[in-house]
């Protein structure tokens, strides 16, 4: 595939519904990188190096180096907002970084001010800003069709990639009964009667696909994920992934619970509590939206600790998820974990996580990788569902009927195997078997 793959010419337009914590500290970190004033630490896109090649060959470049994505220099950042602030005062107000850090790139974000967002209070009741489009589905869709064309050419950008990053929006249920999320067609006859079970974030996606701009959801509600919006995507050929960014406590129990599993160690008990208090938090106080939350998080363990494949480690688990508001905290999330194990002849043992995390931190380099890495398949030419950046998401979207993949070392050999291919590079298996034919062969 190599030589099918367009180079990252020219400004990479990154546009985001959500100019709030997470969208902030992304654009004030890449303006502070592109300073000199700080390295992009936890972006595995910039930082990570991947092996090419048998481990005697000493392969190992840089990921950024080795497929050709955009540079952090041809960045432009706008998006959408229910509030009027511009990203300083925005990224000011979420107090995730130090005001020093965000005076030194000032100017870089007040040049960015939020367009009128699409907005449901339906979706999302802990919120209520003003900045917003009126219309109906139909007609805010065509507008945010207009603002990506607008937004393009104003900035002079080659390519344009949408991530939402906006709030959770609350949990569906039954989707897959609804209606209008069936197919396109009656997507598209739901927007024209103003069906207002076409929730914002589906709206976006729609504008993003039919502008052939690929498509990232962030969040863990239903967005590009219906099957309505997945066969547009087919049709526009156009990348599509979601969703969830993977920070905080879900990152852990991916990297905790394959390792149990692994050494065949049972768990009767996962209980997680977390408090955290910026918008984040405010908007999971509704129970609606936990609901939406809550369901990515559990089926990450369900997943993994597959209790059909292992009945005698996992039949019994009980998994208890709780997220509380807390305003003193902000956007320090804290996190517990109490994990009930059993090893041999059934005897009890206990793991307690205590996660101290920054949520924006976390999540700033995985919206970057994404952006990245969707323009870069979109320029590969694979469109649709793009499940090998599940390693960067809670609740992987897959092609229909096939289960997720939630074990990160899994996911990461996937999205490392990915990147090979798109280069024509030989995929790795790490059998090894070969090293040592070699040995006895040289033996005999």
């Amino acid at each position: 595939m190599e030589n099918q793959v367009k180079k990252a010419e020219g400004k990479l337009g990154i546009l985001i519904p959500g100019l709030g914590a997470v969208a902030s500290t992304l654009i004030a970190g890449v303006a502070a990188i592109n300073k000199g004033l700080s390295k992009p630490i936890g972006s595995v896109s910039q930082m990570s190096t991947i092996r090419l090649g048998k481990r005697t060959e000493n392969r190992n470049p840089l990921i950024k180096d080795f497929v050709p994505l955009a540079q952090l220099s041809d960045l432009v950042f706008g998006g959408w907002d229910i509030y009027e602030d511009n990203v300083y005062e925005a990224a000011s107000k979420a107090k995730v970084l130090e005001q020093s850090q965000l005076d030194q790139v000032r100017e870089t974000l007040e040049a960015i001010q939020p367009m009128k967002a699409v907005f449901d209070r339906d979706y999302v009741k802990n919120l209520d800003g003003t900045h917003v489009k009126q219309g109906t589905r139909r007609e805010l869709a065509n507008a945010v069709i207009e603002d990506i064309k607008s937004f393009k050419e104003t900035n002079g950008c080659n390519r344009v990639v949408v991530l939402w990053c906006g709030s959770t929006e609350k949990y569906i249920e039954d989707f897959k009964e609804v209606d209008v999320y069936a197919s396109l067609i009656n997507f598209e006859k739901g927007l024209d009667e103003d069906d207002k079970r076409i929730s914002p974030s589906m709206v976006y996606a729609y504008a993003a696909i039919k502008s052939g701009v690929p498509f990232v959801n962030g969040a863990p509600h239903l967005a590009c994920d219906i099957p309505a919006l997945v066969e547009l995507a087919i049709i526009a050929e156009v990348a599509i992934a979601g969703k969830d960014f993977k920070t905080g406590q879900t990152l852990m129990k991916t990297i905790v619970a394959p390792g149990l599993q692994a050494r065949a160690l049972g768990v009767s008990g996962w209980f997680s509590t977390n408090i955290l208090g910026n918008r984040d938090g405010l908007v999971l106080d509704n129970p609606e939206n936990f609901r939406s939350k809550e369901v990515t998080k559990t089926g990450v363990l369900e997943d993994i600790l597959d209790a059909k494949k292992s009945p005698d480690l996992y039949s019994d688990l009980y998994h208890k998820i709780r997220i509380n508001y807390y305003p003193p905290h902000g956007d320090n999330k804290e996190s517990w974990d109490n994990i009930d194990i059993f090893g041999w002849l059934g005897y009890k043992m206990q793991i307690k996580i205590n996660f101290l995390c920054r949520d924006s931190i976390l999540a700033a380099p995985v919206a970057l990788d994404l952006a990245l890495f969707i323009d870069l398949a979109q320029r590969a030419g694979l469109f649709g569902i793009q499940e090998w950046l599940s390693f960067y998401l809670k609740s992987p979207q897959t092609a229909p009927g096939l289960p997720p993949e939630n074990d990160i070392f899994k996911q990461q050999i996937k999205f490392q195997n990915t990147l090979r291919h798109i280069m024509g590079e030989d995929l790795i298996t790490h059998l090894g078997l070969d090293y040592y034919q070699e040995l006895v062969e040289s033996m005999i």
